[in-house]
């Protein structure tokens, strides 16, 4: 797995404790995080997924945002999911999840770190069965 940057020690704590696959690169001038194998919620046509994530030069006092995925997901159900687009990432084309945090949940810098993004991007996951 590729190390192109480091993370900070909570997030490896984390990463390690969840037993996730993970990796960093960086392309262009942007730093993802890779999570292989990250489970998809019920409903949806595949069980797991690479979630990937921008990690910006402010992180952790900058926010994490969206959710960029690989394959893409969709529902069994065949509902559409909305605020999709496509972005190019590490050779591949990955699903795009415009969802972005709101005034009444702002990133708290010092709080807020990659366990409790990925607890957003399973709250978005869960969300699209009760918006459609």
């Amino acid at each position: 797995m590729r190390r192109q940057f480091a993370l900070p020690e909570e997030d490896l704590d984390y990463l390690t404790a969840a037993n996730l696959k993970w990796e960093t690169i960086i392309e262009g001038p942007h730093r993802w995080l890779l999570i292989h194998e990250y489970p998809v919620k019920d409903g949806y046509n595949i069980d797991s997924t690479t979630a990937a994530l921008r990690i910006d030069q402010g992180y952790p006092n900058s926010q994490i945002d969206m959710v960029y995925f690989f394959p893409s997901i969709s529902r069994i159900d065949g509902k559409p999911i909305g605020a999709l687009a496509n972005q190019s990432l590490d050779g591949k084309t990955y699903q795009r999840w415009s969802r972005h945090r709101t005034g009444q949940n702002p990133w708290r810098p010092g709080v807020d770190n990659l366990e409790t993004h990925l607890m957003q991007v399973d709250y978005w996951m869960e969300r699209e069965f009760q918006i459609r």
